[in-house]
């Protein structure tokens, strides 16, 4: 299952908007308005759940600067990959795509559809302001 965020201009160097992505406890400043929990777990690792849904892990899996930072989940029932794109659109300013990958059974996949949409969406929009 492949889910992909609107691109969305952010008005910093893609340098920044990697730098910012980079350090795991920024997540929480991108996370929507009915996050449950948000705890940083290591330097390469935080946990989260939203309102009815179970907890997840999220661990950094590759970073290639100033262009991509791939997380992962770590452990659990849900094995899929979070991708940031980011791409240079001027001077200071970048353009940013997040990407869903997951391997899931078509009943989870037709459950998870929709909340994994809105979650990418707010994501990226949160992305405007908090960086």
């Amino acid at each position: 299952m492949n889910i992909e965020s609107p691109t969305v201009p952010v008005n910093q160097s893609p340098n920044t908007v990697f730098e910012f992505l980079s350090k795991v406890e920024n997540f929480e400043k991108l996370m929507p308005d009915t996050i449950s929990k948000f705890e940083v777990l290591d330097s390469e690792k935080f946990l989260f759940a939203l309102k009815g849904m179970p907890e997840i892990i999220l661990k950094k899996k590759e970073t290639v600067a100033p262009n991509k930072i791939v997380l992962g989940a770590a452990g659990g029932k849900l094995d899929f990959n979070l991708t940031a794109n980011i791409a240079e659109t001027g001077l200071d300013s970048s353009a940013v795509k997040l990407t869903f990958d997951g391997d899931f059974n078509p009943m989870m996949a037709m459950m998870i559809k929709g909340p994994i949409t809105k979650f990418l969406e707010t994501l990226a929009q949160n992305m405007k302001t908090a960086i």
